[in-house]
C-alpha cells in the first residue's frame, strides 16, 4: 500500500511541484486547492498530471481547506482514502491573503488582517489537532509549512503575510514540541523569492524583485518551485526523523545576501 501525502495549495506554485515530485516518488497524492478562472485551468494540468504519474492514485479537493467545516468534513473521507494509515506528510501551501500596507491609502483592516493570519498561519494548527485526534498522523509523519525572508525583513504591502509566516513559524515549533515524543515532527522550510503566481499577487514590481534576486542571490539565479519539491522530498526520508522544530532554508544562500 502506498504512503499517503496530504498538500493544502497542491494545485500551483510550491505546492504542484510537490504533488509532482512527490508523485514520482511512488506517494499517494490528496490535495486542497481553491481556483476560479485561469487558475482552474491551470489547476487542471497539474491534477492531470499528477494522476497520470500516480496511475489514479490521488484525489484532489476544490474548496477552501483553511475552512473548519472543510476540516471537519474531509478528514473521514482523507482516513477512509488512506484506510486509516497515518499520512507522512501534511504540507501547508496555501497562499491567500491580503497584501497591502499598514498605513496609507488602503491600510490593512481586521477583517483583512484576521482572515490572512488564519488562513495562512493558525490553519495548520487545526487541521493538525483534528489530523492528530483521527489518528492521521503518527511516528514518522511530517508537519511542514512554507515561509519567507518577508518574516524578518519589512517589504513593500508584504505586513500582514508576514505576520500570518510569523505565526506559523511559532505554531510549527510548538507543534513539533509537544508531539515530538511520539516521532512526529514539524518543520517550516523558508524559500526564497519564486517567480510564481502568488508573487505577483504580493506586488506590481515582481519583475524588479525577480532580477534584484538574481543579482543578490550567490547562485546567481531564483528560488524554483522544483528546488523546495526536493528537499521536502529529501525530509520525508528516514535519514531526516530527527529535524525537528526548525527553519529549513531553500534559496541559495539569498537570505545570507544583504538587504532585500
Amino acid at each position: 500500500m502506498s504512503e499517503w501525502v496530504l498538500i493544502l495549495g497542491g494545485s500551483t506554485g510550491h505546492g504542484a511541484a510537490t504533488a509532482k515530485r512527490l508523485a514520482k516518488d511512488g506517494y499517494g497524492i490528496i490535495a486542497f486547492h481553491f481556483d476560479r478562472g485561469e487558475a482552474k485551468k491551470i489547476a487542471g494540468e497539474t491534477i492531470a498530471e499528477v494522476k497520470e504519474t500516480t496511475g489514479g492514485n490521488c484525489h484532489y479537493f476544490n474548496t477552501n481547506a483553511a475552512a473548519l467545516e472543510t476540516m471537519d468534513k474531509y478528514i473521514p473521507k482523507i482516513a477512509e482514502i488512506t484506510g486509516g494509515q497515518p499520512l507522512k506528510l501534511m504540507l501547508h501551501s496555501i497562499a491567500f491573503g491580503t497584501t497591502t500596507n499598514f498605513f496609507g491609502e488602503k491600510p490593512v483592516n481586521q477583517k483583512q488582517m484576521d482572515m490572512t493570519v488564519h488562513v495562512m498561519g493558525n490553519s495548520i494548527l487545526y487541521w493538525t489537532q483534528k489530523l492528530y485526534d483521527a489518528k492521521l498522523l503518527a511516528k514518522g509523519s511530517r508537519i511542514l509549512g512554507l515561509t519567507s525572508e518577508g518574516n524578518y525583513v519589512a517589504m513593500e504591502g508584504y505586513g500582514p503575510v508576514s505576520v500570518a509566516k510569523v505565526a506559523m513559524e511559532a505554531i510549527i515549533r510548538q507543534i513539533g514540541w509537544e508531539l515530538g515524543q511520539f516521532g512526529i515532527t514539524a518543520n517550516s522550510i523558508q524559500a526564497g523569492v519564486t517567480p510564481t503566481r502568488a508573487l505577483t499577487k504580493i506586488t506590481d514590481n515582481w519583475e524588479a524583485w525577480v532580477e534584484n534576486t538574481k543579482k543578490r542571490n550567490p547562485m546567481r539565479r531564483t528560488t524554483q518551485p522544483e528546488d523546495v519539491a526536493n528537499t521536502i522530498s529529501l525530509l520525508l526520508r528516514p535519514e531526516a526523523d530527527f529535524i525537528n522544530c526548525s527553519i529549513i532554508y531553500c534559496d541559495g544562500g539569498e537570505s545570507r545576501s544583504g538587504s532585500f
